[in-house]
C-alpha cells in the first residue's frame, strides 16, 4: 500500500479513537480498572489468541481464492515475491479490525483495508475476492452463533411466553441471514450487494460509476466465490468453524471479568450474554464502536440472567477498555508496517 493511504487510514483511526477516549469517564475507568486488577491483563491476552483464530480463517479463505483463481487461470498459486505470511497476515487482520472498530458501519474502514495491503501480494481481484468471502465468514458465523444461542437458552433456562415469542422472532431473523449467505456463496454477492448501494440515497452517486466501472472484476470475484463453495467447500467449512469458535472462546472474556464479582459464573451464561449483546450491537452497526448498543445490550442480558445492573455495567466498562486497547494496537501495527515498508524500499534501491 502506498504512504498517503497508509497515513490516511492511520490518521482517521487515530482521530476516532481520541475522540471515543474522550467520552470516558476516567474516575471510573480508573476504578474499574483498580477493581478488575490481573484479570484486565488476561482479558486483554485473551484477544491476542482470539485474533489467531480470525487471521487462520481469513488464511485459509486466500489458499482457497489462490488455488481456485491458478486452477482456473493456470497461474502461479500465489506471487513468490510477496509471500502471504500468517505473521504478517495477523498484522492486517488486527489493524483491520482496529478500523472496523472505530468506523461507523463497521466495514467501511477495515476492508478497503485489507484489500490495499493485499492486493500487492496476489493481485487486486485474488485479494477483493478473499476479504468479501472472509468478511461473509466472520458475519455468517454471527448468524450462527445467534442460531445455537438460542437453542443453548432453551435447553438451560426456563422460557416464558414473552421469551419465546422474542426467540422466535430472533430464529425467524437468523434462518433469513443464513440463508442469504449460503445463497451468496453459491451466486456471489459482489454485484447483488453494489446493485443494492446504487439504490440506497448519498452513496448511489458514488456505487453507479464504480459498478460501470468495475463490472468485469465484480464478475469474476462472484465467480471466484461461487467456485470455492462448490469446488473446495472444506477452506470454506475450516474458516467457519474458526470463525465460530472464536465466538464461542471468546465468552471466556465475559467469564474472566464475571470472575471478579462472583465465584465460578457459568460459562454457559457467559456464552449467552455474549451472544445477546453481539445481537443488539451489531443493530446499531452505524455508532463507531456500537457506543452504547454494546453496554445496553450487556446491562439487559446480564440482569435478564438474574445478574445485578452493576455487574452489567462492569462487564461493559472493561470490554470497551479492551476494545480501545487493542484498537490502539491495530492502528500502531499500521505505522509498524509502514516503517517496514519504507525500509525495504530503501533497502532495494540501488
Amino acid at each position: 500500500m502506498s504512504k498517503k493511504y497508509q497515513n490516511g487510514f492511520f490518521i482517521f483511526g487515530l482521530t476516532v479513537l481520541i475522540i471515543m477516549v474522550t467520552q470516558l469517564d476516567f474516575a471510573q475507568v480508573w476504578s474499574g480498572l483498580k477493581h478488575a486488577g490481573y484479570w484486565f491483563f488476561a482479558v486483554v491476552g485473551l484477544w491476542a489468541v482470539l485474533y489467531v483464530f480470525n487471521t487462520c480463517s481469513w488464511f485459509l479463505i486466500i489458499k482457497g481464492v489462490c488455488q481456485q483463481s491458478a486452477h482456473d487461470a493456470h497461474q502461479p498459486t500465489v506471487d513468490t515475491r510477496h509471500p502471504v505470511s500468517l505473521p504478517w497476515l495477523y498484522k492486517v487482520t488486527v489493524s483491520g479490525f482496529a478500523l472496523n472498530y472505530a468506523t461507523p458501519g463497521g466495514l467501511m474502514g477495515g476492508e478497503p483495508y485489507r484489500i490495499m495491503e493485499l492486493a500487492p501480494r496476489i493481485g487486486t481481484e485474488r485479494a477483493s475476492s478473499s476479504v468479501i468471502l472472509y468478511v461473509m465468514t466472520h458475519i455468517f458465523s454471527h448468524f450462527c452463533f445467534w442460531a445455537f444461542s438460542i437453542l443453548l437458552f432453551v435447553f438451560t433456562h426456563s422460557v416464558t411466553f414473552f421469551l419465546a415469542v422474542m426467540l422466535t422472532a430472533i430464529a425467524a431473523f437468523c434462518t433469513a441471514g443464513i440463508w442469504f449467505f449460503i445463497y451468496g456463496y453459491r451466486k456471489g454477492l459482489a454485484n447483488r450487494i453494489m446493485t443494492l448501494l446504487r439504490h440506497l440515497p448519498l452513496i448511489k452517486q458514488w456505487a453507479r460509476p464504480f459498478v460501470e466501472r468495475h463490472r468485469e472484476q465484480l464478475d469474476t470475484i462472484d465467480r471466484q466465490t461461487a467456485a470455492l463453495h462448490r469446488q473446495k467447500p472444506l477452506y470454506f467449512i475450516g474458516a467457519l468453524l474458526l470463525e465460530l469458535s472464536c465466538r464461542i472462546v471468546s465468552a471466556l472474556e465475559i467469564y474472566f471479568v464475571l470472575l471478579v464479582l462472583m465465584p465460578g459464573p457459568n460459562y454457559l451464561d457467559c456464552i449467552l450474554i455474549l451472544a445477546f449483546t453481539s445481537l443488539f450491537a451489531n443493530l446499531l452497526f452505524f455508532i463507531p464502536l456500537q457506543l452504547g448498543g454494546r453496554e445496553g445490550g450487556f446491562l439487559m442480558s446480564v440482569t435478564g440472567l438474574g445478574m445485578t445492573a452493576s455487574a452489567g455495567i462492569f462487564v461493559a466498562l472493561i470490554v470497551r477498555l479492551r476494545e480501545l486497547l487493542w484498537t490502539g494496537i491495530g492502528l500502531l501495527l499500521i505505522k509498524i508496517e509502514k516503517r517496514q515498508n519504507l525500509r525495504n524500499n530503501h533497502t532495494n534501491t540501488p
